[in-house]
């Protein structure tokens, strides 16, 4: 079981790593309706598992990858854009806290506590929003598993909470993460402005894939693996 593992709910990235040659799938795998395959990122072993789209699918397999040895586990999922990020260039949101509007995240947190990635993650993760090439930024999502309920109302709502990005994932993971102390982390790809424009949805190079595993993986090896490797040696 790889030790680091990722959510492609759009299954883009899983269907580039196929076709390019890179992703072999794993016969040990075994969970409900999904699919693991394993590539080399940048010499990191990883697993991926595409299309597990929702609040309630996507901790369902968290559950189940944590319990097998994932150690961490990454998510990045399109979104559609609620308020403009701070630099127009900017694709990648490393969600930093979420607004609870779905139904798995009061399953593992009370109402009104916050559901935020881990400080610590945070922290370490920070360093990367200076890479201008990796096009990342830091802040709040809306988190909806009723994509055809956002309505006026509630997309006004979600403004003034501060949300860049309205996805339907990041608010129950991390309240799975907090709950059972597991690290995770979730990134929205900003690919759209929820079908105001013409050019709505397009994600870049092979659907978004290249620049997604590229930020996965400089997350893993300049971010994460440092830390982990202080962790464990005590300092």
């Amino acid at each position: 079981m790889p030790k680091i593992c990722l959510l492609d709910p759009d299954g883009d990235m899983v269907d580039y790593l196929i076709r390019s040659g890179q992703a072999v799938l794993d016969t040990c795998w075994s969970c409900y309706h999904t699919k693991m395959y394993q590539f080399d990122n940048q010499g990191v072993q990883t697993g991926i598992i595409g299309c597990a789209v929702g609040s309630s699918y996507a901790v369902l397999v968290a559950e189940q990858l944590f319990v097998s040895g994932c150690e961490l586990l990454i998510s990045i999922t399109s979104a559609g854009i609620i308020n403009p990020p701070q630099q127009p260039e900017t694709r990648f949101l490393l969600i930093s806290n979420a607004l609870r509007d779905e139904g798995t995240s009061y399953h593992y947190l009370p109402a009104g506590q916050k559901s935020a990635i881990d400080p610590h993650l945070l922290k370490s993760i920070l360093p990367l929003e200076e890479n201008e090439q990796l096009m990342l930024e830091i802040g709040k999502s809306w988190t909806t598993d009723a994509p055809y309920r956002e309505t006026a109302s509630a997309i006004a709502r979600a403004k003034d909470f501060g949300a860049v990005s309205v996805e339907m994932e990041a608010s129950a993971l991390y309240a799975f993460s907090e709950s059972k102390k597991k690290p995770v982390i979730c990134f929205a790809h900003l690919t759209n402005t929820m079908a105001l424009q013409g050019d709505d949805f397009e994600k870049g190079a092979e659907n978004g894939s290249l620049a997604a595993l590229k930020l996965v993986a400089e997350t893993v090896n300049k971010a994460v693996i440092p830390v982990f490797k202080r962790k464990n040696s005590g300092k």
